[in-house]
């Protein structure tokens, strides 16, 4: 593993800072200092950092929650409220990847890698995102045709998505909405768009892994052949394309 990214995992910095202490001389290897980039690191190597031994990356953890109403998608929140690293029956230090509002419920992951949060968030990569929306009102007919090509909000963001009508009870309507570009809040902003109100919103799935038979709330640690797959996933950064 190279050093730099030994030492992200170990939760010391991320890659770009883990390589400025690197380059300041301040990473030694063995007692050795080391100065130069792209240096591997194995198991049995001993590594410090002005003398402070730096204990090995913990294995990839990932937990995929059904996120509950009104808790925080955070790891910790100033104003004391409740987050989703709460919910979780674990002491090592966790992150969540990406963020529902807190109003919106469903598919969260929560783990312990940095650099597989930023990649699957990250809209290169375009991982698939499929959502519930409840909406009081009905989207005109032209609506799937100008999402499907790129709709271009107010705000000069364009969105993508496919979606398609799942039911209606009333005057209330369920959609189905598969993206990949996860951009901030994008959903609320498409029914902004059209001015209807979302009544509310559901995150049914996320890189392939869904929450069906998850309650509100409940959480289960990803299998090892499931976290390789993520891994697989976002590993050549080839973009997933909605349904």
């Amino acid at each position: 593993m190279r050093l730099n990214k030994y030492l992200a995992q170990a939760g010391i910095a991320s890659r770009r800072a883990a390589d400025r202490l690197i380059a300041a001389g301040e990473v030694r290897v063995n007692g050795l200092v080391v100065t130069a980039m792209g240096v591997d690191v194995g198991e049995n190597d001993a590594v410090d950092i002005g003398g402070d031994p730096v204990s090995a990356p913990e294995a990839a953890i990932v937990y995929l929650l059904n996120k509950p109403k009104g808790v925080i998608s955070s790891a910790s929140d100033d104003k004391g409220r409740r987050t989703v690293v709460d919910l979780i029956r674990d002491r090592r230090r966790l992150y969540p990847v990406g963020r529902l509002d807190r109003d919106t419920t469903g598919a969260l992951l929560v783990t312990n890698r940095g650099e597989l949060t930023h990649k699957l968030t990250h809209p290169k990569y375009g991982v698939k995102r499929r959502y519930i929306a409840q909406v009081r009102g009905q989207l005109p007919r032209e609506a799937a045709g100008n999402l499907k090509r790129g709709l271009r909000l107010a705000d000069g963001m364009k969105v993508r998505a496919s979606i398609k009508l799942l039911d209606r009870r009333g005057g209330m309507f369920l959609y189905e909405l598969v993206l990949t570009e996860g951009q901030n809040r994008e959903i609320k902003r498409i029914f902004k768009h059209y001015k209807l109100p979302l009544m509310h919103l559901h995150r049914a799935e996320f890189a392939g892994l869904h929450v069906d038979q998850l309650a509100e709330g409940k959480y289960r640690r990803l299998r090892p052949a499931e976290v390789a797959a993520l891994s697989r996933l976002v590993a050549g950064g080839q973009r997933q394309h909605p349904a």
